[in-house]
């Protein structure tokens, strides 16, 4: 409902979801968006003798954004898997995921849920070198690489131990509303030998070229797809969230727009009813002087019978019956208008 024309609270709060929306998916395609042109701009390096000489030569012996393909290798120490024998890398991460089934009082439909119950991650410093080394070439230190937002690791051990269901169990899984599936044990690594892609900042720190978090709000990444497989996922992801900003954006103008519309039909009708209640106050106030102007030609005492001359005479005798019939003259009517009795004589009025 509308209270003098505004909008509704529905239409205030759909508009409002529709444009937080909107920003917040324009918001999420900007930053893809620079993401992915800092990636077309990034600077690609190979794993070459004269790389450290490239660094040396430059601005602080840094290269803000660049580009590094290469294989895993250990410094030192390596991580073993737990589960899988023969299988090494340096970095590990150890998962227990609960999957239940939630019931949606909205819908009236069981959805699939996932809760992290434990999580822990392990790494050991590694390099990045180049994948057909045979003796040349150099290496490259990665730091902080739990950092990356795209962590090439790979799946080497997975278990899923189901929940153990009975006839209680059921019911009172109706009951909450909650039906626990089972638990998922998995470990992921990055295995020794992996090609990784490593975006980031590059730096020459003495004679060890790190790659590391780079500042200015960009992406860390340490990815097993190559750099133009890369690129091509983030553009189509930034098309996606493109394409999901102006839909909304669409639906919030077409919001807006029916508000307006409204607004505007109301403020019509309202100006129309204003026009006609102007009229009508005008048309009011000619007739008050029209009947001002009649009343001041009508008499003080009207006759009875016409209303419209002065009373001149009296008709009697059952009682004073006024009226405009002048007394020098003989009353036209031999009966009086009121009472219908016979008049037996006639008088002026003084």
């Amino acid at each position: 409902m509308e209270t003098g024309g505004r909008p509704s609270v529905g239409q205030v709060i759909l508009l409002g979801a529709s444009s937080a929306i909107t920003a917040l998916f324009y918001s999420i395609y900007r930053h893809k968006y620079r993401s992915v042109q800092a990636l077309k701009e990034a600077k690609r390096f190979s794993l070459t003798d004269d790389l450290q000489a490239v660094l040396s030569d430059l601005p602080g012996k840094c290269v803000p954004y660049a580009v590094i393909e290469g294989a895993v290798t250990s410094v030192k120490e390596v991580l073993s898997s737990q589960y899988v024998e023969n299988c090494r890398g340096v970095i590990q991460r150890l998962s227990l995921k609960e999957h239940k089934m939630v019931w949606n009082r909205t819908t009236h439909l069981w959805n699939d849920h996932e809760k992290i119950i434990h999580q822990r991650s392990n790494t050991v410093p590694f390099d990045l070198a180049p994948e057909e080394s045979g003796g040349a070439g150099v290496s490259v230190r990665v730091v902080r690489p739990l950092e990356a937002v795209d962590l090439g690791l790979e799946t080497v051990y997975e278990k899923f131990y189901p929940a153990v269901q009975s006839f209680p169990n059921i019911l009172g899984h109706y009951m909450t509303g909650e039906r626990p599936k089972g638990v998922q044990e998995t470990e992921e690594m990055l295995k020794l030998g992996a090609a990784i892609t490593g975006i980031g900042e590059l730096v020459l720190d003495n004679k060890t070229i790190k790659l590391q978090p780079p500042k200015a709000g960009l992406c860390y990444y340490l990815s097993g797809t190559d750099f133009p497989g890369l690129l091509e996922r983030q553009e189509g992801q930034m098309r996606w969230w493109r394409i999901l900003s102006i839909v909304f954006g669409a639906a919030t103008c077409v919001t807006l727009f029916f508000i307006l519309r409204r607004q505007y039909r109301h403020r019509k009708e309202k100006h129309q009813l204003q026009n006609l209640q102007r009229e009508f106050e005008e048309s009011r106030a000619r007739q008050r002087v029209q009947q001002e102007q009649h009343n001041e030609e009508e008499v003080r005492n009207p006759c009875a019978i016409c209303l419209g001359k002065e009373r001149s005479c009296v008709f009697l005798d059952c009682g004073p019956h006024f009226s405009a019939t002048p007394a020098t003259r003989p009353c036209p009517a031999q009966k009086l208008p009121h009472c219908r009795n016979d008049i037996a004589r006639v008088g002026p009025f003084c």
